[in-house]
């Protein structure tokens, strides 16, 4: 069974983050998240909302179509 849709979103994130340099701490502060939130995010244990994955691609800096590129 390929990896659910919440995985997939949340290794892309994890990817992206890592590319900018930022540990998880950081970015998650860079969000306004919880590091705790954060790592269920990238883990595919949270379900972010349309808000929350604004989020997301401000604090990496890209438009959300490129969030979602390759997903």
């Amino acid at each position: 069974m390929p990896p659910s849709l919440r995985h997939r979103f949340g290794h892309r994130i994890r990817e992206l983050r890592l590319a900018t340099g930022m540990n998880q701490e950081e970015f998650a502060d860079r969000c306004g998240f919880a590091r705790t939130y954060m790592s269920r995010i990238e883990t595919g244990g949270a379900n972010p909302s349309l808000d929350a994955i604004q989020t997301l691609a401000d604090g990496l800096k890209i438009d959300l179509a490129s969030l979602f590129k390759e997903i």
